[in-house]
């Protein structure tokens, strides 16, 4: 069974009179432990797809099974606790509590999802040594590098053990060495069994994937693998 599959999906918004389908049939399977980049130019559809990939949106029709559970029977309970617990998000702003530490920043989501105070410490403290921060962990973000903020939000991302880890642009503010330091981190979580999907339109930052999905016009225009 796939991890993520989407069937004929559609996302159509209502822009005054007129109607524009930012998604126009999208099928795509993802598997465990796969790393896919999504690409395709801007307005091609790719960050609209992302958004229900990780349940931040809902499809006008068509059908988006996670884990094998279909999307758009779920209440909002339930899409948050998915969104908290099975889908790890990493941005291209960061998204960090600017007067928090690192290492309040990376609790956040344990304390959304009710974790006692000592074991968010210690999974905190984890997934900042996962990201190499461990010494950072007292810093607050304007204390820090671009690049050491994005390993924030990546340990942010990681501290609930999420099923999946998507990334939207996550080397899109930063300058190219440390885009290559943060694109290594990503293929360490990968081998060591993170799925990551990733949406940009790099083709430098794609060719880290083992396949890339290209999106144009609201639909699959190519997906290719990586020769191995």
């Amino acid at each position: 069974m796939a991890l993520i599959e989407t069937v004929d999906l559609w996302k159509t918004y209502q822009m005054g009179t007129e109607e524009v389908h930012a998604l126009r049939g999208v099928s795509i399977q993802i598997e465990r432990g796969e790393y896919v980049a999504i690409m395709g130019p801007s307005g091609s559809g790719k960050s609209t797809l992302m958004n229900l990939i990780g349940c931040l949106d809902t499809p006008t029709k068509g059908t988006y099974l996670l884990n094998g559970k279909e999307v758009s029977t779920m209440n909002d309970d339930e899409l948050a606790r998915i969104r908290n617990e099975e889908i790890g998000f990493v941005f291209q702003t960061f998204n960090l509590l600017p007067r928090a530490t690192a290492l309040q920043n990376v609790e956040l989501p344990l304390i959304y999802a009710g974790v006692p105070a000592k074991e968010r410490a210690v999974r905190a403290n984890e997934a900042l040594d996962k990201v190499e921060l461990g010494d950072r962990k007292y810093h607050r973000p304007n204390q820090m590098s671009g690049g050491q903020r994005q390993r924030v939000a990546i340990a942010r991302a990681l501290v609930n053990n999420p099923s999946i880890l998507l990334a939207d642009e996550p080397t899109g503010n930063l300058d190219s060495r440390t885009g290559v330091e943060i694109m290594a981190l990503f293929q360490r979580l990968h081998d060591s069994g993170n799925t990551i999907v990733l949406v940009t339109h790099e083709p430098d930052v794609a060719a880290y994937a083992q396949r890339t999905i290209y999106i144009r016009d609201g639909q699959v225009e190519k997906d290719t693998a990586r020769a191995a």
